[in-house]
């Protein structure tokens, strides 16, 4: 702004200067010399103050032509002193030739450098009182911040401290913080269902390990007072107690390292159709001895590449629920379509409330634990499919269940 009022008004002097020059010129080509004399002794001195040297007199608004005046458009400013109340005038001006001789051209800028000074401390003002502003936006923008931050730090030492359900606060701002929190809250909703998890399954653990170890103490204390007649029996109950148990922890570690990624696959092409016959034949008898009807279904024979063992272990596991939960005189489906994969059965099914959370670890349906297991047959379903790049979903048959296997 400051370069640009500078330059405007240099602009401005010139121009005025040109014009007068012109002017004058013109006039010492049309008057004869007393009447150029005349003229530039009436000359306005707000227009511009002209000064003509007649023969060795000076005529004009000034007593004095400073010497080493340039030419016009070539202009030099220099003091001049009045008597009025601003004694010292800065002139800025320069000569014009004539056919009358030179005459001086100027016109006041001194009130140029005043509007410069006032812009000037105007700008300083300005500067000051942004400096000012800033420095106080600046701290209360730090202070807010900062007291953002002792909250966050206090919530912190609270989760530190096991108060797994603090979350941070998210303000209407959307701001880099509450994005921050948004996360952490995230993260912390995370954690919490994972102790959750944690807990239930140590508490699953608890419940069906108890009943099978409290046996096999009861037993071990018998076995002195048993006859030798009924000890082999007794030792081979326990025994199949004492394997139940180890089946848990051994289905434990087995989901954990397929999980993980631990367990290497033994990849090979292998055939959807022929995988499902296969199902018929090993789970055909076991159907028949609930007095159940299974069948068959394929469809356009599809190979894929992956573990044999493991895929024909997933899905027998699921039609071994269906027929150990679907009822006696049900009817249970094994259906490929291309890459599909479906088990019906028209059994009591499962809630929509418990769809979501029967694939996770050591959760039962069977609260009486009337029906032997781990409750880990379905965590270990959903990690094998996983490993193959699978999905699995649970659907409604009405009645009944229908799982849904899509390669």
């Amino acid at each position: 702004m400051y370069r640009q009022l500078m330059n405007e008004q240099e602009l401005q002097t010139d121009q005025h200067l040109a014009a007068e020059k012109a002017r004058y010129q013109q006039m010492a080509l049309t008057l004869d010399r007393r009447s150029f004399g005349i003229q530039v002794k009436t000359a306005d001195p707000k227009t511009a103050l002209v000064v003509w040297r007649n023969s060795f007199d000076l005529v004009g608004a000034l007593s004095l032509m400073p010497d080493d005046m340039p030419m016009l458009p070539q202009t030099r400013e220099f003091p001049v002193l009045t008597g009025g109340p601003d004694k010292l005038h800065i002139l800025t001006g320069g000569l014009v030739m004539t056919r009358y001789g030179p005459v001086l051209i100027a016109t006041r800028t001194d009130q140029l450098a005043t509007l410069i000074d006032r812009f000037v401390n105007a700008a300083i003002t300005a500067m000051m009182l942004t400096i000012v502003l800033t420095l106080a936006l600046g701290y209360l923008f730090s202070k807010a911040i900062l007291r953002r931050l002792v909250q966050y730090n206090r919530l912190s030492r609270r989760i530190e401290r096991g108060e797994y359900s603090t979350r941070f606060p998210v303000s209407w701002r959307q701001d880099e913080f509450d994005m921050l929190a948004s996360k952490f809250n995230r993260v912390l909703d995370t954690l919490e269902n994972n102790l959750t998890a944690v807990r239930g399954a140590t508490d699953n653990i608890a419940h069906d390990l108890r009943t099978p170890l409290s046996h096999l103490r009861i037993g071990l204390e018998q076995l002195p007072d048993r006859s030798c007649e009924e000890l082999p029996e007794a030792c081979a109950i326990l025994t199949e107690k004492l394997d139940h148990c180890l089946a848990t922890f051994d289905a434990m570690l087995s989901l954990t390292r397929i999980e993980e990624g631990q367990q290497t696959l033994e990849l090979q092409e292998l055939s959807l159709k022929v995988l499902c016959e296969d199902l018929f034949e090993m789970a055909e008898a076991m159907a028949e001895m609930n007095q159940q009807t299974l069948s068959v279904t394929t469809g356009t024979d599809v190979k894929l590449t992956g573990d044999k063992y493991l895929l024909f272990q997933a899905l027998f596991n699921l039609v071994d629920n269906a027929i150990k939960y679907a009822g006696e005189g049900a009817h249970i489906e094994i259906v490929q379509r291309d890459r599909e994969i479906q088990i019906r059965d028209n059994g009591p099914g499962i809630p929509d409330e418990a769809k979501d959370r029967v694939f996770d670890r050591l959760v039962r349906l069977d609260p009486s634990r009337h029906y032997q297991g781990t409750g880990l047959g379905l965590s270990l379903v959903k990690a094998i499919l996983a490993r193959h790049d699978a999905r699995v979903k649970l659907m409604d048959n009405q009645p009944g269940l229908i799982v849904s296997i899509t390669f």
